[in-house]
């Protein structure tokens, strides 16, 4: 029998599922077909619309710890930047660096948990600019996480050229995904997922 695992999902609106028809997100999704390969857990969604990376490291310890601490596997999986890289008159909400160091802020705190950390990276919107902010994000929350030893499971380039995420976003609220969509984004993190819960 697998121990018992236990993971939170840190992040905006994108963790939490927004504009899912279907109310499972791509949380949902990864956790159901883990449970269907074998490896079961408690999933804890902890996503909250228009947070910046910023707000979601000065939260994460809080709601992690009671539903982390304990006797068996306990993960953290986090993914934000979407909303640093947003516009808010004219300049992004939280520049590069200060998202850089809330996410190297979380996976400190984590390593001194002992919680394994798996990170998603941002998807794209429907904003060639926005997408653009997002990617030079993306590649430096890589960088960071190459040289922690954290894996990083990057999904922007390959949903941006995804018909289902671009036709579900386009047809939405132009940042948001419906149940496609948020497959498709589910199925980009499964292999990283896979290997990181072996």
């Amino acid at each position: 029998m697998s121990p018992d695992l236990r993971v939170c999902f840190l992040g905006d609106s994108f963790t939490a599922g927004v504009g899912d028809p279907e109310h499972l997100g791509w949380v949902g999704r990864l956790a159901a077909r883990s449970a269907r390969a074998g490896r079961p857990l408690t999933a804890y969604p902890l996503g909250v619309r228009r947070q910046t990376g910023v707000e979601v490291a000065a939260r994460w310890a809080a709601e992690c710890a009671p539903r982390l601490a304990g006797d068996w596997d306990a993960r953290l999986v986090v993914s934000f930047g979407v909303n640093d890289t947003t516009l808010d008159d004219g300049t992004p909400r939280v520049t590069p660096e200060r998202s850089v160091a809330a996410l190297d802020a979380v996976l400190a705190g984590a390593r001194a948990a002992g919680w394994p950390v798996l990170v998603v990276g941002p998807p794209p919107v429907a904003d060639a600019g926005h997408i653009a902010r997002t990617a030079r994000l993306d590649t430096r929350f890589a960088e960071l996480c190459a040289g922690r030893g954290v894996p990083y499971a990057p999904v922007l380039a390959a949903l941006a050229a995804d018909p289902a995420w671009t036709a579900e976003v386009a047809a939405g609220d132009g940042a948001h995904p419906g149940a496609a969509g948020y497959t498709a984004l589910a199925d980009l993190v499964w292999p990283r997922w896979r290997a990181w819960t072996a």
